[in-house]
């Protein structure tokens, strides 16, 4: 019997979801996460396979999905880059194809995000993207979970993201659009965000230089590494651009009394951020971190058909 291809949803970016699904998915995971600490067994995933495909390495997003996974009754598959080397070998395509057969969802972290949007136009079963140089949407619903569980509503409230135009301002800036919050990205010249994303977020995004000027009055201020994976080359270079957009108490006292800082690690204390910041009270990073798992649990029971 031929194999046929299913519909399936894909979670490749932030706006693959409504909004109204970004929110419910937020409260699941918090839910998820009590249940977990109220010691409740929950396996809707029993029999279930996740592969998750890894082309740049990571720490948190292998732990968090593959407990995450388990937690859920199921079953997580690690293949590294010396696994699977998509695209090299053999076609995207076909590895999509092939993979998909025998798997119950897939999770990919790689460079080019039309890495991830090829695997998914030929795969039978959802593709979750864990990274890209694109994006990463894993990260961000975690975020507004940690905004949400700490200050709650997030609509109306603004958003200083400092430093580099990355991946991670990417995904706040589609969180700028989805859940209508102020974002006001501080940057050095040659570091902004995708042109296209900026464009498309006019109205709720604004680049700025001065870091101190992004900051004031803030309910949240994020940051994040100032040379990522792969960019080692250009790490006195960025030092250099960057040397102004330290995340430091000055510049947090300049936000709004209850703001919160968050960071989506690993950190290089001295550099993004001041040791001062990230271990303190003001920090959320630890909560952060640990929502990556509670978000995407609630991410695998919503895309994985049970």
């Amino acid at each position: 019997m031929a194999h046929q291809q299913t519909h399936c949803r894909h979670y490749l970016s932030l706006l693959d979801l409504s909004r109204d699904e970004a929110r419910t998915l937020i409260a699941r995971a918090t839910e998820l996460k009590r249940l977990r600490a109220a010691g409740h067994s929950f396996t809707p995933l029993a029999g279930r396979t996740l592969a998750m495909i890894f082309e740049k390495s990571s720490t948190r997003t292998r732990v968090s999905f593959e407990a995450g996974m388990v937690q859920l009754g199921g079953h997580a598959l690690f293949l590294s880059p010396r696994d699977t080397q998509l695209g090299r070998g053999e076609p995207i395509e076909d590895s999509a194809r092939v993979i998909s057969r025998m798997v119950d969802a897939v999770m990919i972290r790689t460079f080019e995000q039309q890495t991830v949007e090829i695997f998914a136009a030929h795969s039978q079963v959802p593709v979750i993207n864990g990274l890209t140089d694109r994006c990463h949407p894993c990260q961000m619903l975690a975020d507004l979970q940690t905004f949400y569980e700490h200050r709650g509503e997030i609509q109306g409230k603004c958003v200083a993201w400092i430093g580099d135009g990355n991946n991670m301002c990417h995904s706040f800036m589609e969180a700028a659009q989805l859940f209508d919050f102020e974002l006001r990205v501080a940057c050095p010249e040659g570091f902004e965000p995708d042109a296209a994303l900026v464009a498309a977020c006019a109205g709720r995004c604004t680049i700025v230089r001065d870091p101190h000027a992004a900051a004031a009055g803030a309910h949240l201020i994020a940051t994040d590494v100032w040379a990522s994976m792969g960019q080692e080359a250009e790490q006195e270079r960025r030092k250099a651009a960057f040397a102004a957009y330290q995340v430091t108490d000055a510049l947090m006292d300049r936000a709004s009394a209850d703001a919160i800082f968050m960071h989506c690690l690993p950190a290089h204390r001295g550099e993004e951020v001041a040791a001062s910041v990230i271990d303190g009270p003001r920090s959320v990073v630890w909560d952060e971190a640990e929502n990556r798992l509670h978000a995407q649990k609630a991410l695998l029971e919503f895309l994985i058909p049970h």
